[in-house]
């Protein structure tokens, strides 16, 4: 690929990204809201939670070190977060942050035995 298909590539990339993050904005701006879009605003930061600590317990062993050390202080570090901030975004990102730190970085290796 040379540059220009790059640079060509990263426009078109950027004009839709732009365009899906406006769009709400531009069509919506003087209607009230659908039942629907409040429904999934309502309800999908929930919803996200769910499938993220779903997808954090389903590989535990229990029988290998760390033993779900990590997803278990992820799983904490949620409940704290929401409790003490009550927003879904701080909560998500920043388990999500912390999950995949403690994955990769193997940070709970001292417990290998």
């Amino acid at each position: 690929m040379n540059i220009i298909n790059i640079i060509i590539s990263i426009i078109i990339m950027a004009l839709i990204t732009f365009l899906a993050r406006a769009f709400p904005f531009i069509f919506f701006r003087t209607k009230k809201p659908s039942e629907m879009i409040v429904f999934i605003g309502k309800y999908a930061p929930f919803s996200i939670i769910t499938i993220l600590v779903i997808y954090c317990l389903k590989d535990i062993s229990f029988s290998k070190p760390p033993f779900g050390l990590n997803e278990f202080i992820a799983i904490l570090f949620v409940i704290f977060l929401h409790l003490k901030f009550r927003n879904f975004f701080v909560s998500i990102f920043l388990s999500t942050f912390i999950f995949m730190l403690l994955v990769q970085l193997n940070l709970l290796r001292v417990f290998h035995f």
